[in-house]
């Protein structure tokens, strides 16, 4: 028999033909028009709720606010403000009364842009120091193990389970002036009724009730280290603090970093906790306050500051986003190098 003959056929072997390259392209299309018809309405759904309004307030930004027009005593139906509406609030200018524009009185909205955004960083900062450092501590306590920790793990969630509001009316009896506080201290502060009292007061108040949050984020991060790399650590004869410092700070780093990201972008929007414990009063202003104060006067110049506040917790989130994806290379880099 000829060579020819003794070979198999590897098609009739098999019993089936192998894929072609037509037909491995023709399920990928089929796929990829699946997966984007899956995708459309969820797409749709976040156009609607999401990019409409910022588009639409940023349009709203460069028009101006109907109302009587100061130079003329008339009605104004508004019309186009170029970048007027950014300028009232960047550089707190305010249309003169025979037209043109001033510096902004003390004590307008317009003069209180700078003084807000000041507030609003010092609350982030602040708050979410704390609750960095609270917030770790709980959580190297809830990773232990010991008798009661589900308990403690639920019961440290009670504070995170309360609404805003609700936590911002409790703190505001607290503090009230015959309040617990000064009941227990033994002091007579006026805590909503003077600038720095009234600001730790604010603080003490969301420190409490978001350290949860923080705690049970690095927690999530601490329960993927390996036991064995504790054990290890020991028998090399690493103290405590070194376990601390070369263990568990670069392997939780991920999770602490995104806890991190998310408390500061809530505390950069604050509104409930000083709206309601001080109506913004004594220094307590924040962004989203003076926004809420300028729709009563305004849309379009409302409008402005909302973008601009958009503008700034974004820029804020694509620092951390950066920052985060940078580490997560340069970690899987040096992993892969030690291997």
């Amino acid at each position: 028999m000829s060579t020819e003959l003794q070979k198999p056929d590897a098609t009739a072997a098999s019993g089936h033909t192998m894929p072609s390259r037509e037909s491995a392209d023709r399920k990928q299309l089929t796929q990829g028009r699946w997966a984007y018809t899956l995708l459309a309405p969820s797409l749709i759904l976040l156009a609607i709720v999401i990019i409409y309004p910022v588009l639409n307030a940023i349009i709203m930004s460069f028009q101006k606010d109907s109302g009587l027009d100061p130079a003329t005593g008339f009605f104004s139906e508004g019309g186009p403000a170029g970048f007027e509406n950014y300028t009232h609030w960047l550089l707190q200018q305010c249309t003169a009364p025979g037209g043109g524009s001033l510096a902004c009185p003390p004590g307008t909205l317009g003069a209180q842009f700078w003084d807000s955004m000041g507030t609003t960083f010092f609350f982030t900062v602040v708050t979410v120091a704390f609750e960095t450092v609270l917030g770790f501590w709980m959580a190297i306590i809830m990773a232990r193990a010991f008798r009661g920790r589900s308990l403690i793990r639920a019961a440290v969630l009670v504070p995170w389970a309360i609404p805003t509001a609700v936590t911002a009316k409790l703190w505001f009896f607290i503090f009230a002036f015959e309040g617990i506080a000064n009941k227990l201290f033994g002091t007579q502060i006026l805590w909503t009724g003077s600038e720095w009292p009234a600001k730790w007061a604010i603080i003490i108040a969301d420190v409490w009730k978001t350290t949860p949050f923080m705690a049970l984020l690095i927690l999530a991060g601490l329960q993927l280290i390996p036991d064995e790399v504790y054990e290890a650590a020991k028998v090399d004869g690493a103290s405590t603090w070194q376990r601390f410092r070369l263990i568990t700070l670069p392997l939780v780093k991920p999770a602490l970093m995104v806890a991190i990201l998310f408390r500061v972008l809530d505390a950069l929007r604050m509104y409930d906790l000083p709206a309601i414990m001080t109506q913004g009063a004594n220094g307590t202003t924040t962004l989203s306050i003076l926004v809420v104060q300028q729709i009563r006067q305004g849309f379009n110049t409302a409008a402005a500051l909302s973008t601009i506040t958009f503008l700034v917790i974004f820029l804020v989130a694509f620092i951390f986003v950066r920052f985060l994806g940078a580490n997560a290379v340069d970690a899987a880099t040096s992993s892969g190098k030690a291997k």
